[in-house]
């Protein structure tokens, strides 16, 4: 089950880091991690919930397993979804840079403030954390929030396309998420042409979450398209919450040695056409005279 932080009066003030002992790497909290949310249990991920205006708290634990002190750089980021102003904005920690002593863990508090015209949905984020000196060690610990009302979940496929790679085939494919929940949407691509079916490739789930406003273009390789024939692609993507989107494309596939020949003959037949003309041309009204008095003798019977 997620882990759903409580709100909290929106005047609350940030709290100052507390250090703590570290435990021993085999019962860390952490699952071994230079930085995860703290608590007896370990998470994954921050999973925060409230409505517009709410305040919420969590705490960041940071472990040092080193021999020796080192300081750490905390920073909110969001996933950069164009929707306005970042949700990492509205985290705000009680330290930006923290000093942990040698085998000892810190929790960094934060709290994170939902603006009070925020829109429903998931608003994803991240705390990054950066250790100093060129062999610094980084983390990015998830930050989901969810900011509570109506949801909706909506997908589209755009910008369908096949190209041609060296006897293969790439399909390419942007798929965007026109609502505000997180999708993990499910793609299947097919294609009928005019000899039948040319690719039916199963529903395959992407590897990542898609967040809301979110536009990633994906490639697949068509190992064996056809040779020769005209086919129609359907790409079509599906996600929980009955989100669905369907994009097509027109893909021709040409063999070279029709290309070649083709090109062959329209070059032929172009240069014949230019002959005719440079002869005709260089005849003018002379040969034109001649051409049309040995007509009008045949025509006749008579002749100089």
């Amino acid at each position: 089950m997620p882990f759903r932080i409580r709100a909290v009066a929106a005047g609350a003030t940030a709290l100052t880091a507390a250090a703590l002992p570290c435990a021993p790497p085999s019962a860390a909290a952490d699952g071994g991690r230079l930085a995860a949310p703290a608590g007896a249990h370990a998470r994954p991920y921050f999973y925060l919930e409230g409505g517009p205006g709410s305040v919420l708290t969590d705490r960041l634990a940071l472990t040092n397993r080193d021999d020796r002190a080192r300081t750490f750089t905390v920073r909110p980021t969001d996933s950069g979804t164009g929707r306005g102003p970042g949700s990492g904005d509205w985290i705000v920690t009680a330290e930006r840079t923290v000093k942990v002593p040698a085998r000892t863990r810190a929790e960094v508090p934060f709290t994170v403030t939902v603006p009070r015209d925020a829109l429903p949905g998931d608003h994803p984020a991240a705390l990054s954390v950066r250790g100093a000196g060129p062999s610094a060690r980084t983390a990015a610990v998830p930050v989901h929030l969810r900011v509570t009302g109506p949801t909706l979940a909506a997908l589209t496929v755009e910008n369908v396309a096949v190209a041609d790679r060296d006897g293969t085939a790439v399909i390419r494919y942007d798929l965007v998420n026109r609502g505000n929940t997180t999708l993990e949407p499910r793609v299947a691509v097919r294609a009928e042409g005019l000899l039948g079916s040319a690719l039916r490739r199963a529903a395959d789930r992407l590897p990542d979450g898609l967040p809301p406003g979110r536009r990633i273009t994906r490639t697949e390789p068509w190992p064996d398209p056809p040779a020769l024939d005209s086919v129609d692609l359907t790409v079509t993507a599906t996600a929980a919450g009955g989100a669905h989107g369907t994009a097509r494309a027109t893909y021709t596939a040409v063999p070279r040695l029709a290309v070649g020949l083709l090109c062959a003959g329209g070059g032929a037949a172009a240069g014949g056409w230019f002959l005719r003309r440079r002869r005709a041309d260089a005849g003018g009204p002379a040969a034109e005279d001649q051409e049309s008095g040995t007509g009008r003798e045949l025509a006749t019977g008579v002749t100089a």
